[in-house]
């Protein structure tokens, strides 16, 4: 089948590899003129292990994996170590964290030639008919699908065009990330110590992994009416919540928002619909069930979704109508479970009174001497 997939990141570039190694002619179309590089490290964890080990590129994930979230220290308003921690809390042996561009380069490597990955393109209108799709790209071209299938995240496009706005959708969690790049931080002393800094409702960080060094800003705060394809917008925003907070490395952190072109911002929130198709169209990943960046299953999810529907449309000989229902079925326990894990939106990094983070504190393990 010719198949359009709206989105280059994990899942949309997991479905080019899944469906072209079936024979299907894809495109992938990323509105960036780039893979994405910027944002924090991600985690292939259970089932998505498998899958990528069917994929055939696990050796080459585990040959880039990192080692960061053991090495998160909380600090006081003066650097110094609270506590780590707790060995139960955080990442399964088993999982491997990689940095996103890692896992984005090794996936878009993996594609087969049958696959036409388009940057700087993007979905502007979409015709269902009852044999084809029909769409309209920003450029000005048009084409005809068999089927499209939106990957494009939590503010998806195709979602928005087929299923109406997200306003109606999407859950917000009470909390809103900033990851901006601090060049300056990579070589720093400490290189593989993230240390992070909290205060009521408020949390500035530094995490360093392989070369390179995020700064990390989050805070509670109800939904903020803004454009988020307007960096500036989202720069003043974070401007008013932390100018004010003159300790540790908070202003250094401000530093770099400023001085970075291309600061991820978005709200932490999780998309909830009954159905993830209708017609000749899908969704799969954040598109269809994000679960948060509080998950920690965003990346797996989306590796898993890609493989059974790329392999219910194998079982049905193409019948989207049979393999759409299949792979829902499939797919939605693995998100149920994951949206549930973050029931209490985020205490543990962001305690919401002083109170609440003196109980944080409590539970945090001593750091060794040295560390």
């Amino acid at each position: 089948m010719k198949i359009l997939v709206s989105g280059a990141g994990v899942a949309g570039l997991s479905l080019g590899r899944d469906l072209g190694m079936r024979g299907h002619h894809v495109t992938i179309v990323e509105r960036a003129g780039r893979l994405r590089a910027n944002g924090s490290p991600v985690d292939v964890r259970g089932d998505a292990i498998e899958v990528a080990d069917k994929m055939g590129i696990l050796s080459a994930i585990r040959g880039a994996r990192i080692r960061m979230t053991e090495q998160v220290h909380f600090v006081d308003e003066n650097g110094a170590a609270i506590g780590r921690l707790p060995d139960d809390i955080g990442d399964s042996p088993d999982d491997i964290e990689i940095a996103r561009e890692d896992l984005c380069r090794i996936l878009a490597d993996a594609l087969p030639d049958i696959v036409d990955l388009r940057l700087r393109e993007s979905v502007d209108s979409i015709a269902q008919c009852d044999d084809r799709v029909d769409v309209d790209f920003a450029s000005g071209d048009a084409e005809s699908f068999d089927l499209v299938l939106g990957a494009d995240g939590i503010h998806s496009a195709v979602r928005r065009l087929v299923f109406g706005p997200e306003q109606s959708l999407i859950r917000h969690l009470g909390l809103y990330v900033a990851i901006t790049d601090m060049p300056g931080e990579a070589d720093a002393e400490a290189e593989r110590i993230n240390p992070m800094y909290s205060y009521p409702g408020h949390l500035a960080g530094i995490a360093r992994f392989k070369d390179k060094a995020i700064g990390i800003l989050m805070f509670a705060s109800e939904p903020i009416s803004y454009d988020y394809r307007d960096v500036e917008a989202q720069k003043s925003i974070l401007y008013d919540r932390f100018t004010d907070r003159r300790v540790w490395k908070v202003q250094k952190i401000l530093d770099a928002v400023r001085a970075d072109p291309s600061i991820y911002f978005d709200s932490v929130s999780q998309i909830h619909m009954p159905s993830w198709h209708r017609g000749r169209v899908a969704l799969v990943g954040d598109a269809a069930h994000c679960a948060s960046p509080l998950a920690g299953r965003g990346t797996s999810l989306a590796m898993t979704g890609a493989q059974f529907l790329a392999e219910e449309l194998e079982r049905t000989d193409g019948d989207h109508a049979s393999a759409f229902p299949r792979y829902e079925a499939r797919q939605r326990p693995y998100v149920e479970f994951a949206q549930a894990t973050v029931e209490d939106g985020g205490a543990l990094l962001v305690p919401p009174t002083r109170d609440a983070m003196i109980a944080r504190n409590r539970l945090l393990q001593p750091v060794a001497a040295g560390q």
